[in-house]
């Protein structure tokens, strides 16, 4: 599986790389050493991820980030170039064809106008090189600021969620979501500490963690994910994993995850008490697990095999899509991630593919669904409206308001 995606991801590069190069370097018509220059840049931005992604896979994670932040920030500019591009060339396209368009028409109705004009080719290579240098400054721009989102500190993001005939004991349960941190190339321990340090303020009852720790193996970023032994909760934390736990060997991310204190929740649950009240708490495995190791494939009813009566019935999972599985179950909310909240426009389209919902709080038949845009961010370090976030989950009484800050 590994490889067919590293072959997709080479060739969407590739092309985005060849694409580029067409509709810049070659309009721009740069007399030499500039436009070898030219195509040298654009050949790293290209070659310096890939490198990165192989040193990576093959156990050379220290060479790794040695390049990652070059390699990542360059990547989130390459993507925002090819989007512009692509828009421009699209809007280009559109004017020739409606240009055209008025022109035939035009003759139609008047064959004494003259159907053809005479065509500027200096102007016109100009015009494209004055616009390609907006779409170059505009992409840096963007690519800065979408580096300084994904940097800064995660926002707390509060839902109220109403459950009908909530005990007394329960209403006000608080419960700590983190998600999708993706310790590795740029996101390291300060990062964790960040996020320990704002975690552990907000005083919760209970930590979900649902999946996505951590990409590269335990060996290397065990340092760099300790912080996480250091979150409290008095109802305890939990763990679910996420997909790119199995891209890591997952069998040692699981144990890891125990090591640092959590309860790992592979297909099954636990009941929680406050009180006279009871709460549910399931875990399903990532929907995907089942394709790296037979054993975890995602199952929303085994999890709840045997479960107790309860007030509220809470499942963990990785994915949205895990969503369909667990509708039949009579969950009252699904605390999920992965999507990042799309993390960056045109990938917002991409995250959407095969999820019900990318980011928020939703009502599916009788199942409140909780999408978080994740605590971190995965590959290129560049948010935009889609900062990352820690989100505190109230259980409330009844009909009482969600709200959302």
């Amino acid at each position: 599986m590994y490889v067919v995606w590293f072959l997709i991801v080479i060739t969407v590069l590739g092309v985005g790389f060849a694409y580029i190069g067409w509709r810049i370097v070659v309009p721009a018509q740069l007399s030499s050493p500039y436009n070898r220059i030219a195509w040298i840049a654009l050949s790293l931005l290209f070659v310096i991820p890939v490198v990165a992604m192989i040193l990576q896979r093959n156990g050379f994670e220290g060479w790794s980030e040695r390049f990652a932040w070059v390699a990542y920030v360059g990547l989130g500019f390459l993507s925002f170039l090819l989007t512009f591009v692509l828009i421009k060339d699209i809007v280009w396209l559109a004017g020739i064809g409606g240009g055209k368009i008025f022109t035939f028409v035009r003759g139609l109705v008047d064959s004494s106008q003259s159907t053809s004009i005479p065509i500027d080719h200096e102007r016109r290579r100009l015009l494209v090189n004055a616009i390609n240098l907006g779409i170059i400054g505009a992409a840096g721009m963007l690519t800065g600021f979408g580096v300084y989102e994904a940097r800064r500190r995660p926002s707390i993001v509060n839902v109220r969620i109403p459950i009908p005939n909530l005990p007394k004991d329960l209403q006000g349960f608080r419960i700590v979501q983190i998600t999708d941190i993706h310790v590795g190339l740029t996101v390291k321990r300060d990062f964790v500490e960040t996020i320990v340090e704002m975690a552990n303020e907000l005083k919760a009852d209970l930590i979900a963690f649902t999946g996505d720790l951590a990409d590269g193996s335990v060996h290397h970023l065990r340092r760099d994910v300790e912080p996480l032994k250091e979150l409290h909760a008095p109802h305890g934390l939990y763990f679910v994993t996420g997909n790119h736990e199995y891209y890591s060997g997952v069998e040692q991310w699981v144990e890891e995850a125990r090591r640092l204190g959590y309860t790992v929740m592979a297909n099954e649950h636990r009941l929680v008490e406050r009180g006279a009240g009871k709460i549910l708490l399931a875990g399903v495995t990532d929907y995907t697990g089942g394709q790296f190791i037979a054993s975890h494939v995602s199952d929303p009813a085994k999890a709840v095999e045997g479960a107790p009566v309860a007030d509220v019935r809470i499942l963990l999972a990785h994915q949205p899509r895990s969503l369909r599985d667990a509708l039949p179950h009579r969950f009252d909310l699904l605390l999920t991630g992965h999507t990042h909240g799309g993390q960056f426009f045109p990938w917002n389209l991409v995250a959407s593919l095969g999820q019900p919902y990318i980011q928020g709080l939703h009502k599916h038949e009788k199942t409140w669904i909780y999408v978080s845009k994740g605590t971190g961010y995965w590959g290129p370090p560049v948010r935009l409206a889609a900062r990352s976030e820690i989100t505190v989950i109230e259980l409330a009484d009844g009909d009482a308001a969600r709200g959302l800050t």
